[in-house]
Order: C-alpha cells, then sequence, then structure tokens
C-alpha cells in the first residue's frame, strides 16, 4: 500500500474516532482540513476497505470503525515508530519547539500519532502540510523528546 493511501487511511481512522462523520462529502471536507485532496470515487474506496460501518451516535447515523479495526488499533508511539520507518523526518530545535519536517502530506499524521501516544512532555503540537511544531515548557522535556524521537526515527542512533 503506498504511503500517501497508508496516511489517508489512518487519518480517516482517526477521523471517524473522533468526529461525527455522516457522510462521505463530510469525511471529504475533514480530509481537507488535514491536508489531503481526494475524490469521492478515492474516499468511496477508502471507505469500503476500512469495512467502516454507520452507527447511531449523538441521535443520528455516523461512520464507526469495525470493531477489529477498533480492537487492533496501536498506541501513538507504535504508530510514531511506524511512519518514521517509513517516511523520511528531520528533526531540529527552534527556541522551545522541536520543528519536524517530512513529506508533503504527512506532518498531520506525525501530529495525530504524537497527540495520541499523549507524552506528559509535550505543551502541544500544531501540524502543516510537511511541517510539525512540537512545544514544550522547558528545556529538559523538550531533550528527552527530542531523544525519543530521533531513537524512533533510528533505534541505533544515539
Amino acid at each position: 500500500m503506498e504511503v500517501m493511501k497508508q496516511l489517508r487511511q489512518r487519518s480517516i481512522r482517526d477521523l471517524v474516532d473522533q468526529r461525527l462523520i455522516r457522510t462521505q462529502q463530510e469525511l471529504a471536507a475533514a480530509l481537507r482540513e488535514r491536508g489531503f485532496r481526494t475524490t469521492q470515487a478515492t474516499i468511496s474506496r477508502d471507505v469500503a476497505e476500512l469495512g467502516l460501518i454507520k452507527v447511531g451516535r449523538d441521535g443520528t447515523q455516523a461512520y464507526a470503525l469495525p470493531p477489529r479495526l477498533v480492537e487492533a488499533e496501536i498506541s501513538g508511539e507504535d504508530r510514531l515508530r511506524k511512519l518514521f520507518r517509513d517516511l523520511p523526518v528531520e528533526i531540529r530545535e527552534a527556541g522551545l519547539l522541536l520543528v519536524l519536517r517530512t513529506l508533503p502530506g504527512s506532518a498531520h499524521a506525525i501530529a495525530a500519532a504524537l497527540d495520541r501516544a499523549r507524552w506528559p512532555e509535550v505543551a502541544g503540537s500544531i501540524a502543516g502540510d510537511d511541517t510539525l511544531f512540537v512545544a514544550f515548557t522547558d528545556r529538559g522535556s523538550m531533550g528527552r523528546v527530542k531523544r525519543r524521537l530521533v531513537r524512533l526515527t533510528d533505534p541505533a542512533a544515539l
């Protein structure tokens, strides 16, 4: 499976888990917010491949992950490890920020995995198309997370 398809489908799983998505049009709009440009046919294929189902949520029918995918969800750190294995990532310091640069369209997937990891040192993050900023309250926290991220990109490092 190509990298962009994996990233897009990972974002779809996150979106239907986090938000009320009732239609494929709403899904397309949510994906656009995350930097993915897709056609109706692509979204329809993704919904079918992921086996998304419609369930009652908040009084309406909305997309949801099938039980097998919910059970198979991996941790944020495992997602980061897989993303960093599949994508080139450059990590730099800027004040109390880590700046991560990657392939266009990939920063949101990394940010979502980092958010899911819920590392206590991370004050917050924001992602663009190919750049992610991760904020910290102190240099010690930033150093610990940077070392952890570098190990995820290259286990032989450090």
